[in-house]
C-alpha cells in the first residue's frame, strides 16, 4: 500500500469513527494524517507485537485531541485489531477522545491539557542519552499549542543538552479552536523562534510524503530538529478544509455521506 492509499484509508476510518461517536476534532486529525502515515510506514523503529521494546523509537502525540487519527494508524500497522476502532468514545471503553498511556498499545503519553508533550519528549530523549539507548523521540505539536510557555521551557532545555535524538513536528495549519493563530495570539514565524533558541529548523509541505520523509530522517550532531509542517486543517474533505469550526463540529449523516463520497472519488 502506498502512502497515499494508507492515508486515504485512515481518513475514511476517522470519518467513520467520529460520525459513529458524534465526536469532534476531525479537522485536527486530518491535518496530521499524512505526517503519521510517513512516520509509521517509513521512519519509526517499532514492534507492534512488542510495544514496550526498549530500543524502540517513540512517537508522542502532544495534540492529544487528534488521537482518532493515531488510533486508526496504530490499528492499521498491527498494534490492535481494526475492530477496536468501533469503540472510539463509547462509554466504558479505553479508546477515549484524548490519548491515554498504559491503556492502549502504542500510546506513549496521556494528553489533554496542551503544552506538555514537548516537555515529556525532552525528558525521554535525555533519558535515552543517559542510558545509551539508540531510540529516537518524535513529538507532534499543534501550532496553537505553541502559545503555551511550557513549550519554550522545553525548547531551551533541549538545546542546552544538545538533544540530537529529538525531533519535534509542528502541525502548522494556522488554525486553533476559536479562530486563526494570528487572531488569537500571533506567533509570527515559528521557525525563526525555534532557530533563535538554537534548534535546526526545516520548513516543509506537511502533505508531501517525500518532504515529510526527508525531514523526519534529518539529523544534526549537536542540536534538536523541528519540522514546521505547513498543513491544511481538514485536509482531504473540501468542505472541511481551512474551517476552524471543524475543530468542534461532529460529522452528521449528511456530512458523513458527502465526505465519504469525496474520499471514495479521491
Amino acid at each position: 500500500m502506498t502512502h497515499a492509499e494508507f492515508a486515504l484509508a485512515v481518513r475514511k476510518d476517522v470519518l467513520t469513527m467520529l460520525h459513529t461517536s458524534l465526536e469532534s476534532h476531525i479537522g485536527s486529525c486530518y491535518s496530521a494524517i499524512d505526517i503519521l502515515t510517513v512516520l509509521y510506514n517509513s521512519i519509526l523503529r517499532y514492534d507492534s507485537a512488542n510495544p514496550q521494546w526498549e530500543e524502540r523509537d517513540k512517537f508522542l502525540l502532544s495534540k492529544g485531541h487528534g488521537v482518532a487519527a493515531l488510533y486508526a494508524v496504530l490499528a492499521r500497522v498491527g498494534y490492535f485489531p481494526m475492530s477496536k476502532l468501533a469503540l472510539f468514545c463509547q462509554n466504558g471503553t479505553d479508546y477515549q477522545g484524548h490519548s491515554r498511556r498504559d491503556f492502549i498499545p502504542g500510546i506513549e503519553i496521556s494528553a489533554g491539557s496542551l503544552g506538555h508533550g514537548l516537555n515529556i519528549a525532552t525528558g525521554m530523549a535525555y533519558a535515552n542519552r543517559l542510558k545509551e539507548n539508540s531510540g529516537h523521540i518524535y513529538v507532534l505539536l499543534g501550532d496553537g499549542e505553541c502559545n503555551e510557555g511550557s513549550v519554550w521551557e522545553a525548547v531551551m532545555f533541549a538545546k542546552k543538552h544538545r538533544l540530537n535524538n529529538l525531533t519535534a513536528v509542528i502541525d502548522r495549519n494556522m488554525l486553533q479552536a476559536y479562530g486563526s493563530d494570528k487572531q488569537i495570539l500571533d506567533m509570527g514565524d515559528l521557525g525563526q523562534r525555534f532557530h533563535v533558541f538554537g534548534w535546526q529548523v526545516l520548513d516543509i509541505n506537511g502533505h508531501d510524503y517525500n518532504q515529510i520523509d526527508n525531514a523526519l530522517r534529518f539529523r544534526t550532531d549537536d542540536a534538536p530538529v523541528v519540522v514546521i509542517a505547513h498543513t491544511v486543517k481538514g485536509k482531504g474533505i473540501s468542505f472541511m478544509e481551512n474551517k476552524h469550526e471543524w475543530h468542534f463540529f461532529s460529522p452528521d449523516k449528511e456530512h458523513f455521506k458527502e465526505g465519504m463520497e469525496e474520499l471514495n472519488n479521491a
